[in-house]
């Protein structure tokens, strides 16, 4: 198999690997992969999805964007903000997945309103059912419930005025 551009990614992960001491077995299991795909990495044979990336940097407890630079994913400066933004919102454990798809909704909005879009968010407007609108400020709490019914009338907490 003939070796793709992600020798310099491979060589990273594991010299990274190695100061972590960690086993290549060992990062797989924290990682969530094979052990065998994470060789294939290591000696650059395969290119990881950013997904895969993001998993491993995790484990090694180093910076998803330095290996998303690496791998060829990211330009180093010019997307590394966006980047970061969108890891940290993608990674918070207090936001359910609608709540994060329509954040960065309203994240890539702005950058498009400010001139920055990257065109990601046609998307995500597809992907994510009922989040369409929402970029535009409504935060969704329009006094219904989820069954559509008018919950201002039956809610004495709520009351017009």
């Amino acid at each position: 198999m003939a070796s793709l551009n992600v020798g310099n990614l491979g060589e990273y992960l594991r010299e990274q690997r190695r100061n972590a001491q960690l086993s290549l077995r060992q990062l797989a299991d924290a990682a969530g992969v094979s052990n065998p795909y994470l060789s294939q990495i290591e000696r650059g044979l395969r290119k990881p999805s950013a997904e895969v990336l993001q998993q491993v940097a995790k484990a090694l407890r180093i910076s998803a964007e330095t290996l998303y630079v690496r791998a060829g994913i990211l330009d180093a400066e010019r997307d590394l903000n966006e980047v970061e933004t969108r890891a940290v919102i993608l990674a918070d454990p207090t936001l359910d997945e609608r709540q994060k798809q329509v954040l960065l909704q309203i994240y890539e909005s702005f950058r498009k309103e400010n001139g920055f879009g990257s065109g990601e968010e046609r998307a995500s407007d597809t992907d994510t059912p009922g989040a369409k609108g929402d970029a535009d400020g409504d935060t969704g709490d329009s006094g219904t419930d989820d069954s559509g019914t008018d919950d201002s009338k039956t809610d004495p907490r709520r009351t017009a005025g």
